[in-house]
């Protein structure tokens, strides 16, 4: 089992900037990509970014060049830097984590973010 723990959430202007943080735990070892999700309300989970253990990056279009997702393997931490914030932006973020083979997929509680002024 793997446990995640997000941390960074909060209220912040347009163009502001926020860091997102998932503490993993448990059979890490397993994991072979951690990411990160959000859901605004009424719309469906999407991906924002992800990021393997060979260190490859992917981000959802609309993310790229403004965010960027890194990851920390001797506190078993990913972050996720956001900046220039949009009101769109407005989710819960939660921290995701894939072991492959079997295909398990793993979830945090999320955090919320609020892009408002």
């Amino acid at each position: 089992q793997v446990q995640l723990v997000e941390s960074g959430g909060g209220l912040v202007q347009p163009g502001g900037s926020l860091r997102l943080s998932c503490v993993a735990s448990g059979t890490i070892f397993s994991i072979n990509a951690m990411g990160w999700y959000r859901q605004a309300p009424g719309k469906q989970r999407e991906l924002v970014a992800a990021i393997t253990t060979g260190g490859t990056t992917m981000y959802a279009d609309s993310m790229k060049g403004r965010f960027t997702i890194s990851r920390d393997n001797a506190k078993n931490t990913v972050y996720l830097q956001m900046n220039s914030l949009k009101s769109e932006d407005t989710a819960v973020y939660y921290c995701h984590a894939r072991r492959d083979r079997p295909r398990v997929d793993y979830w945090g509680q999320g955090t919320q973010v609020a892009v408002s002024s």
